[in-house]
Order: structure tokens, then sequence, then C-alpha cells
């Protein structure tokens, strides 16, 4: 954990909240409830998944992001990082983010590992040229080795982490937005994604980083974001709100 010496904001999130309309009928196709919905047999409620949610995060920072399931963490990252637009509220963005959040999205199962490094890269706004430049370290830092020629639908989930980790990693990211990607893949290799993030942080990047690990959380940040039922419980000093939180 490091000291912040930076104003500036990085992110500003303002007031979001995130309603989803749920089907109280159980359908088990989408050609079921197509025809429910044209008789009028469908009925929605709705789920708001975040309500009012507001915080900023500065330059530099490393926030934490806790809470129970469905508290809504997964949620306000997908917000923050574009993938989502919220009900209500706003988000400020001051830098390229780069999201780990689905493990293996914007990868193509059909494609090779070699292959989905230029897909996937794309994705995250890398050029074909800083692609092929960086490829060996890609390579070497997944340590994937002939495995990066075969189709990535025969990968393993840890194989595929450690894929997607090496692409998005490769360059320093203004704005890193991870959930849970230290607490996948073996031992070796959580050992060397915690020591990239850590030098990622060190080197000015903003992170964002959820995780129900609290000993990552208490080690890694300088405060904390505590989401309950969709709602701000909390916002502090890592030991402050890790220590509310274990109550």
């Amino acid at each position: 954990m490091k000291n912040i010496e930076d104003n500036k904001i990085m992110l500003d999130i303002q007031n979001v909240s995130m309603r989803f309309m749920m089907a109280n009928d159980k359908v088990t196709s989408i050609k079921e409830m197509m025809t429910q919905m044209l008789k009028g047999k469908i009925h929605f409620k709705e789920f708001w998944a975040l309500k009012n949610v507001s915080f900023q995060v500065k330059k530099g920072e490393v926030i934490g992001i806790i809470g129970r399931n469905g508290a809504g963490k997964s949620t306000i990252l997908k917000i923050i990082s574009g993938i989502m637009k919220p009900t209500n509220g706003n988000v400020m963005r001051n830098g390229n983010i780069v999201p780990m959040l689905e493990l293996g999205s914007g990868f193509d199962m059909d494609l090779t590992g070699r292959e989905n490094i230029f897909l996937n890269g794309a994705i995250l706004g890398y050029s074909k040229a800083f692609l092929t430049e960086k490829y060996e370290e890609i390579l070497n830092f997944s340590e994937l080795g002939e495995f990066i020629d075969m189709p990535i639908r025969n990968y393993s989930s840890g194989m595929l982490m450690r894929l997607a980790f090496s692409i998005a990693t490769v360059v320093n990211p203004e704005i890193l937005i991870v959930d849970e990607i230290l607490a996948v893949g073996d031992e070796n290799f959580q050992r060397k994604s915690r020591a990239r993030m850590m030098e990622l942080m060190s080197g000015g990047t903003t992170v964002l980083f959820v995780s129900h690990d609290l000993s990552q959380i208490r080690e890694m940040c300088n405060r904390v974001v505590w989401l309950d039922n969709g709602t701000t419980k909390m916002v502090g000093d890592t030991k402050d709100v890790c220590d509310a939180y274990k109550l």
C-alpha cells in the first residue's frame, strides 16, 4: 500500500443506480418467453442492483470493493468500465480503463491463444504493431508455451486466466479494474500476478479491486468501498472499513 500524493480525480461515481426488470414467471426458452409475453402472461418486477452509489477515486489509489454476494460489486465495476449504462447517475472517467472482469470475455473460443492475443488486445485498444512487439513478453508471462497455438476451447480456466491477465497487463493502464483475478490459477501464477499488480500500483496505475479475501484488501488497498444490498454502506480507510465489515 502506498501514499497518494496526486489529488487528480480519475473516477467520479455520482449517485449511480441500476435497475433490472425481472420476470416473475419461470420460462425455459426465448420462444416460450415471447409466446407468454404476447399472451400477456409475463409479468416483471423491478430489481435495483445499485441505489445511489457515490465515491471518488484519485490518481494512484488502490480502492478495494467489498460486500456479500449480490451486493452489487460486479455491477458497479461493469458500469465504471462502460460495459453497462446506469439507469440513473453518472460516471466520470479520466483515463484509459483496462477491465479484467469476466474470464475470457472478448476471446473467440475457436481461435488459438496466439490469435486471441491479437483479437483481445485489439478490443483493449492495443495496435497490431504494439502486440507484435509485445507478443513474446505476453507468451512468456502466460507460461502457455506450445499451447499458445492450440484453440482456446481446449484451455482450462486457469490457462484462460493466465492469457487474459498477460494481455491486459502488458502495458501500464491508467485505470485497472480487477474482479477476483488473483484468486484464480495455480499458486505460482498467483504469486506472479500479485507481483505484477504491485508493479502496476507502484508505477502510478489507479486500481479498483474486488475480492472476498480481506487479507488481500488490507495488504493492497488505500481505501475501501463497502457495498451492501446495492447501497454504499461505508467508504473510508482500509482498516476501519475491513474491521467494521468483519463485525
